[in-house]
């Protein structure tokens, strides 16, 4: 591609907001306010430059294979769409969140290896970086070939261990956000028979394609794998380990569950689910991350803490898309809006941060030698900011021109 400058935007930089021009070469930042030298212009003036996002954690993809209960879309189709919704959105940098359970349907390893098949062979139509994050359920043990194979593959993933089982079968009495730890003798189980438990089992059975009778028959069935399952963990971390792969734990509940998981490799604690836990990944060092919709929002959905509240406790390192896409550019400009922080240091949270805690150190900062992953936003003052481009290794991924 040819070099290109954008110049007077008003442009998101590490440590400050300033108008300097950006120059672009061979896909990276070549020039902060440097000589143009005959190179094409693109007018920035009246909006705002900054890193393209790098999302941690998202499930969006999900609604394009399966839109409704049970409707699955052609795997190939729904990744060729999401794509264009995480270019249209400013995220040049994607991890799936790709469920890899024992259930049936939609988080099958079945689905996770077309997935990750399907991905690779369309990497050469493909506009941004799509990598995956292979959220593990620990109880499922037949996904770990697929593990070992994915952290041989040319992008690496991320590895999130997942207990979705334990947290089934949690006594309706004991809130979520307080649930013992994972392998607590003592765990509070459900009456598995109720009446109440096969309600709550609906939705998974649904998305599973399956009974809620014979779903509940599998919940027990798996259920008697506890035992095992650390032997499991250790050996899935192992992995991860020699391949590099970073590592998080998802919904922790107890400090003893964050210390379990980051014994195991896991140094991000993903959406803990009180302050309690989240202060302790904090003394220890990890990386913490929240959702973007729950900042966006002004609160969880579940009743777990506040992201706005931790950003502004300096207990939230990274926002994640989660289960919308848009949500990581709206909850930025709703802290700011809210008075939370500087533009500059709440873009960390979606861009520095995530690739920092990722080990991408090639992107995430308007920095000379950084990939131009960089995003052109319309940010009228108090106004939702919209992209007008996206580009990724210089590569123009997106672009809108507004009809005014």
């Amino acid at each position: 591609m040819d070099p290109f400058v954008i110049e007077g935007a008003s442009v998101v930089l590490p440590d400050r907001m300033a108008r300097v021009s950006v120059r672009v070469a061979g896909g990276v930042i070549a020039a902060l306010d440097g000589p143009k030298d005959g190179a094409r212009v693109i007018d920035g003036r009246g909006m705002i430059l900054a890193p393209a996002l790098v999302d941690i954690h998202g499930d969006a993809f999900e609604r394009q294979l399966m839109p409704r209960p049970g409707v699955m879309i052609s795997t190939e189709a729904a990744l060729l769409e999401t794509d264009r919704q995480l270019a249209a959105n400013g995220i040049a940098t994607a991890y799936h969140a790709l469920t890899l359970s024992w259930e049936p349907g939609l988080r099958s390893v079945a689905i996770g290896q077309e997935v990750i098949a399907t991905l690779a062979a369309l990497a050469p139509r493909l506009t941004v970086e799509n990598r995956v994050q292979l959220r593990w359920e620990t109880f499922c043990f037949e996904a770990l070939p697929l593990i070992e194979a994915a952290l041989a593959g040319p992008l690496l993933p991320a590895l999130a261990y997942n207990d979705h089982t334990t947290m089934g079968v949690l006594d309706p009495s004991v809130p979520l956000q307080d649930r013992p730890s994972d392998f607590d003798p003592d765990f509070p189980v459900v009456d598995m028979d109720s009446p109440g438990f096969a309600a709550k089992m609906e939705g998974r059975a649904k998305r599973s394609g399956m009974d809620v009778a014979d779903f509940v028959a599998l919940m027990r069935q798996m259920w008697q794998r506890r035992p095992e399952v650390p032997a499991m963990i250790a050996a899935a971390g192992q992995r991860a380990a020699a391949a590099g792969a970073p590592m998080l734990s998802h919904d922790d509940s107890q400090p003893e569950t964050r210390a379990y998981y980051r014994g195991h490799g896991a140094r991000i604690s993903e959406f803990p689910m009180n302050r309690t836990v989240t202060r302790c990944a904090r003394e220890a060092g990890d990386w913490i991350v929240f959702g973007a919709p729950n900042a966006a929002r002004g609160g969880s959905h579940l009743g777990s803490p506040g992201a706005a509240d931790m950003v502004a406790a300096g207990l939230c390192d990274i926002l994640a898309s989660d289960y919308y896409y848009p949500a990581m550019l709206t909850a930025v400009a709703r802290l700011q809006e809210d008075g939370i922080g500087r533009l500059p240091d709440l873009w960390k949270l979606v861009s520095a941060n995530p690739a920092a805690a990722l080990g991408l150190a090639d992107r995430g900062e308007i920095a000379v030698g950084r990939r131009a992953d960089l995003v052109l936003l319309d940010w009228p003052a108090g106004r939702t900011p919209v992209v007008r481009q996206t580009l990724v290794t210089g590569r123009a991924a997106y672009g809108a021109i507004a009809a005014g």
